[in-house]
């Protein structure tokens, strides 16, 4: 798999720049703001949460274009 990668929820309160099987930032939607928050997967909940992320059919999450997630950022 080629990284970075790209995901949102599905309700478009949280998307994500996925860099490796290990790190992501994720960008949430706090009230009236947004925050960003770097992950490091030091533990097994961590990684389990990525590797869920990029499964291919997810419940949750929808991928989404590099280009998608620049616009995300400029709007913020």
């Amino acid at each position: 798999m080629q990284f970075p990668q790209f995901r949102k929820y599905k309700n478009n309160l949280s998307y994500f720049k996925i860099e490796s099987n290990e790190r992501f930032i994720e960008w949430k939607r706090m009230t009236n703001k947004w925050e960003k928050i770097e992950i490091e997967a030091t533990i097994l909940p961590d990684r389990v949460f990525i590797a869920d992320m990029l499964e291919a059919n997810s419940l949750y999450w929808d991928n989404i274009t590099e280009n998608e997630f620049n616009s995300f950022l400029k709007s913020v």
